[in-house]
């Protein structure tokens, strides 16, 4: 599996947002329901919907965030079979960075819980790609 970052990439191929969710100064990550291991809040993007709209609307689903301040960091794309990209071929999201102010009380997605940590987990769902997205924006951040 190899991640490569972009500053640019044309909307269209943009199938995916993820988002790196801070609260209170603490990392966020959701756990979903069938597994035992953390994730960035994120998923693919809806037909008809614009890449800021999907990493909004799934801060929303995977979190319950309900106010936030969100903003774009780079496109990344992923080659390498996965169980969301059976056929290994290029694919590119986007990374956004939100401060999340407020969350709704209780979930209503697929999602079991969210967590909140001063240290970067070590059990990813997604272990050989969004550490290395997180990885990326610490070496990048300049707030």
């Amino acid at each position: 599996m190899n991640v490569y970052f972009h500053n640019t990439a044309k909307d269209e191929l943009l199938k995916f947002a993820i988002i790196i969710a801070k609260h209170n100064g603490k990392w966020v990550f959701c756990k979903h329901k069938d597994r035992n291991t953390f994730e960035l809040p994120g998923g693919h993007r809806e037909p008809n919907e614009t890449i800021l709209q999907a990493a909004k609307r799934e801060l929303y689903e995977e979190t319950g965030a309900l106010i936030f301040d969100i903003k774009p960091l780079f496109a990344y794309s992923v080659i390498g079979k996965s169980k969301v990209v059976p056929t290994g071929e290029e694919t590119f999201g986007m990374l956004y960075f939100a401060d999340v102010k407020e969350f709704e009380p209780e979930l209503h997605s697929e999602i079991e819980s969210i967590h909140f940590f001063d240290e970067l987990p070590t059990e990813w769902t997604y272990p050989l790609i969004q550490p290395l997205l997180i990885e990326k924006y610490l070496m990048s951040n300049t707030d």
